[in-house]
């Protein structure tokens, strides 16, 4: 154990530190023209000392915070999750009240006792030395400063707080099901995020999270046979006193840390080729079947991890860890905690979704409260790309699941835009296939409109841009424009903040000197280009383009794709002829690689 603790000694760290500080240089370079970008930045430092016995934990924190905006701030807002654990939390309270709960949470918070509760303490806060006056108010800490915080100026905020681990209910917890002891994830007071829209303190309800960048110094006290891994690169050989240990943990240019623990931790590495060292950490007393599948996991994981890094970005750091933990799967700062009794393929699964996030959630980190579908949908069209490659599963529409999701969704009445607020839906349901399935489409449907290799282009623009800088929609759709040169406002626009649905149809045929005209008509609300594909009784077939006029263009097209005059969208048919008698066609239809989503694909193709 020793030796592989110290695989991530500080030489680890500083080298690490210089890639990240290199990726946020490149980042903010492509910003120096517009000199009205800014982003705030805080630093934490934090001595924990955890009692593994009554699983409550005390803590010392000095935040350095610094107001990198125009504005002055006389107030600020940390975020203390575990409240959340609370008998008539709003947590609580919404998940018995919706529609459709999450299973894992139902009513359990409400049975929770006195000892199996949540919550963070603040004992005391100054700010710069001086107390100052602060209210709890459930899952927010609102703060009153002594002083304003001048624009350009850093302060620093020293905290007492003790905290006790709730039992595991949702993302974090102790004793989760598979038996893991600590899934320490948004266990700390956390500064709430301010950006050009104010602040985003956010009461959490059950949905994810929105953080502030900065260096993490964690030095974690507790029982010396726990074995631990998360965020961070640990320092050294840990300090023994006694029964327990203290381990320091630095974490470069991060907006979380998180942490889990077990006595009975397997710990494995393996080097990803030209990148970072992976960390596995799951239970020995795991069935058999389950030990062998996290041994097989883990050059699997280095694929994935090579395949994120070639079709998005570099990954930054030099390490990555993949644990056992939770209650599912979910993405942190440079680590995923896992459930781990799953077959194979669902161990493959969950590991690249959550590994996906750290380009999408941790390294562009959109606000999720306000646009999750740019995380988790782009996350999941990424991840489904790279399982379809890595597991060789042979698909020609890697999430065409996603469609059938969405499609099932805006037939079902209840689909919201996807401006809502990430607690405003009224269904689980409803969240779930628009953030995720609707978000993926998004992505795949793009590359439908501005071509499948300007899609890959515009990736890896958006993520070489807008790495470590909390991109909006605007973003990625310039971003797209600006790869393909057409107009795509109109898309991001029906597709996102709206529920219009995509429905075209070819309704007739007219014949007239051997020539046949195709009627067709545009019968939802959103506009698209058509691919449409004409086969003939001969075996032969011919492709033609429909360009969507406000598009301003098209998208590139094969030499022997015929490109028709545009379809303006306030014209609801359009006809186009074809140099063959009806009795020579065979079938015509729209959308042929079944890549837009239209809601009812029983009229795109007339035999």
């Amino acid at each position: 154990m020793k030796k592989l603790l110290l695989l991530t000694i500080a030489f680890g760290f500083l080298t690490a530190c210089s890639s990240t500080k290199q990726a946020v240089s490149t980042s903010e370079s492509s910003t120096e023209k517009n000199s009205t970008y800014w982003q705030q930045h805080v630093d934490y430092k934090m001595d924990i000392d955890m009692d593994v016995n009554n699983y409550q934990y005390q803590g010392k924190q000095t935040l350095v915070y610094t107001n990198n905006s125009p504005d002055v701030l006389d107030k600020v807002f940390y975020h203390l999750y575990f409240n959340a654990f609370q008998p008539g939390s709003e947590m609580d309270v919404r998940s018995r009240t919706i529609e459709d709960p999450d299973s894992r949470v139902g009513d359990r918070i409400s049975k929770l006792k006195p000892n199996e509760i949540g919550y963070i303490n603040v004992n005391s806060l100054k700010q710069d030395g001086k107390k100052i006056n602060y209210e709890t108010v459930g899952t927010v800490l609102e703060v009153e400063l002594a002083q304003p915080i001048q624009p350009g100026q850093s302060v620093t905020f020293t905290m007492d707080f003790d905290a006790q681990v709730p039992v595991q209910i949702r993302r974090s917890g102790r004793n989760n099901a598979e038996g893991v002891a600590l899934s320490m994830t948004q266990w700390y007071p956390k500064l709430a995020e301010y950006d050009f829209e104010g602040w985003h303190a956010d009461p959490y309800i059950g949905r994810e999270f929105h953080g502030v960048w900065g260096d993490f110094e964690v030095n974690l006290t507790i029982d010396k046979d726990y074995v631990v891994g998360g965020t961070g690169y640990l320092q050294g050989e840990p300090e023994i006193k006694g029964d327990k240990k203290t381990m320091q943990f630095l974490a470069p240019n991060v907006h979380d840390f998180t942490w889990a623990a077990d006595p009975d931790y397997i710990h494995d590495t393996m080097q990803v080729p030209n990148g970072p060292m992976l960390h596995f950490y799951y239970k020995k007393d795991l069935p058999a079947d389950n030990l062998k599948y996290w041994k097989d996991l883990q050059p699997k994981t280095v694929e994935l991890m090579q395949y994120f890094s070639e079709n998005v970005g570099k990954y930054p750091y030099n390490q990555y860890s993949v644990i056992q933990g939770g209650d599912g799967g979910m993405e942190y700062a440079m680590c995923t905690l896992i459930t781990g009794k799953r077959s194979f393929g669902s161990l493959v699964g969950v590991t690249a979704h959550e590994l996906a996030h750290t380009w999408f959630q941790f390294l562009l980190a959109t606000n999720e409260a306000r646009h999750e579908w740019m995380d988790e949908g782009f996350t999941s069209y990424i991840s489904d790309h790279a399982m379809n490659k890595v597991m060789n599963e042979g698909k020609e529409i890697p999430n065409a699941n996603a469609y059938r999701g969405y499609i099932y969704l805006a037939k079902s009445g209840k689909e919201k835009p996807q401006t809502t607020h990430a607690d405003r839906y009224e269904t689980n349901m409803a969240y779930g296939i628009t953030a995720y399935n609707k978000g993926s489409v998004f992505l795949s449907q793009l590359g439908y409109i501005i071509g499948e290799d300007n899609l890959k282009k515009t990736l890896k623009k958006y993520f070489d841009d807008f790495a470590f800088k909390h991109p909006r929609p605007i973003d990625i759709i310039r971003t797209a424009e600006k790869v393909s040169g057409l107009e795509l406002d109109w898309y991001l626009i029906d597709w996102t903040q709206t529920t219009n649905t995509i429905d075209y149809a070819v309704t007739s045929t007219e014949e007239n000197n051997s020539i046949t005209t195709v009627n067709l008509e545009r019968k939802g609300l959103m506009p698209m280009p058509l691919d449409i594909e004409v086969e003939y009784t001969d075996g032969t077939s011919e492709w033609y383009n429909i360009p969507l006029r406000i598009m301003r263009g098209e998208k590139p097209l094969a030499s022997n794709v015929k490109i028709l005059n545009d379809w303006a969208w306030a014209y609801p048919t359009y006809s186009f002829s074809i140099n063959k008698p009806k009795s020579a066609i065979k079938s015509i239809k729209i959308d042929p690689k079944q890549l837009m989503a239209d809601v009812d694909k029983s009229n795109n193709t007339l035999e």
